[in-house]
């Protein structure tokens, strides 16, 4: 029996995808639930399992295609078995190998086939022993790989190269997104500091208990999505958006928390996160961490959001203007701690300090409350019992 493969339905906020490669060939077998093909999306990739087990009989679509929900991408003959195995399939020992090459994350899979690399030899170190990019890269600096052909040809230019490769469909959209910001919204930056010792004191003083009591490591990040979701509270024009000549108000807070990854940064939502304790913060960002890594990460866990927190002192930077994600009016940016001298009761101290900044649309956030919530955020984190007591 023929059965029809065909794009997964897609959500509403996305037209359509490109099928960025297949990992079979007609007349090579497939396990039911195995990844027949990578369609990447404007935020994330997705996998294409294989419905039935049996022969992949037709492609229907070329590498590199746009595609949207519903398209047909394939045909699998239910049950049948391949004439010969595959020229260069490898062949299985004690483990299976197809189920190995399953445990790949797309960014994985396609840095394994370009180095030719055997997955089964790779350890895996994200979830259910999936393995991720940075366990390929990790494998390839323990044991070099031959060098993979380019992905465009070199072009000389006076004993120089230049190479031309296509923007991802992830990095053209967060270009056009922020291009967007820029040309719609009336971007204008305030900026504090805070200083990091009661945090840093109240964070070694109770980070052991946490994790035991919770599971989780403590990190700086729950105090900031708490901090923020005080300040929208009290602020709620922040927390809102222009459509066309109104003012949208949401009476939740789902806050976006920016992610880097090899492809591109991405912003997971912690849905109603002024409903979550510490404890939930910490456990939604480290799961979105991995998911992040190993290209699990849906794209409905990206999708929405009503404010955004970005934190570049991970990189080391020390000041910067972030750009809000749009529609959102505001976007919060930490960034790295550094002592320095600083003034307290009329002595100069040297403090953990971190400069905050806020980007705003100042088409509906005036100055006076952009500075004020920067400030209602700069108190909270200054004195971390004003989250609990919210004063």
């Amino acid at each position: 029996m023929t059965i029809e493969v065909r794009v997964p339905q897609l959500p509403e906020s996305v037209a359509d995808a490109t099928l960025v490669g297949w990992h079979k060939q007609p007349g090579e077998p497939v396990a039911r639930d195995e990844n027949l093909a990578d369609l990447e999306t404007d935020k994330v990739v997705l996998e294409v399992p294989a419905p039935v087990a049996g022969v992949v009989t037709a492609l229907k679509v070329a590498a590199g295609a746009t595609v949207t929900s519903g398209a047909l991408l394939a045909l699998i003959a239910e049950g049948a078995v391949a004439a010969t195995p595959p020229a260069e399939a490898p062949q299985p020992a004690t483990a299976d190998a197809t189920r190995e090459q399953g445990k790949l994350a797309p960014a994985a899979r396609r840095l394994v086939e370009e180095k030719r690399l055997d997955a089964t030899q790779i350890a895996g170190s994200g979830r259910d022993g999936r393995v991720t990019k940075q366990d390929v890269v990790r494998s390839l600096e323990a044991k070099p790989a031959a060098p993979a052909p380019s992905k465009a040809p070199a072009v000389a230019r006076s004993g120089r190269t230049e190479q031309r490769v296509p923007m991802t469909r992830l990095r053209a959209r967060i270009a056009a997104r922020l291009v967007e910001a820029q040309t719609t919204q009336a971007l204008l930056t305030t900026f504090n500091e805070v200083d990091m010792k009661a945090l840093n004191d109240a964070r070694a003083r109770h980070k052991e208990r946490f994790e035991k009591a919770h599971g989780v490591r403590l990190g700086f990040m729950s105090f900031f999505v708490k901090a923020a979701v005080e300040a929208l509270r009290r602020f709620p024009v922040v927390n809102a958006y222009v459509d066309g000549t109104d003012i949208v108000y949401h009476d939740y807070c789902d806050i976006g928390v920016a992610v880097s990854t090899d492809r591109g940064l991405i912003v997971p939502i912690l849905r109603n996160a002024d409903l979550m304790s510490y404890a939930d913060i910490e456990r939604a960002v480290a799961s979105y961490a991995g998911k992040a890594r190993d290209g699990s990460i849906t794209i409905e866990e990206l999708t929405g959001g009503t404010f955004s927190i970005t934190n570049g002192g991970v990189f080391g930077s020390l000041l910067s203007t972030p750009i809000v994600n749009s529609p959102q009016s505001a976007i919060l940016g930490m960034h790295k701690v550094q002592d320095r001298p600083v003034v307290v009761d009329g002595a100069v101290v040297v403090r953990p300090m971190m400069y905050l900044a806020l980007t705003y649309d100042h088409r509906i956030v005036d100055g006076r409350e952009a500075v004020q919530f920067l400030v209602t955020i700069k108190d909270c984190l200054e004195d971390p019992a004003r989250l609990l007591l919210q004063v």
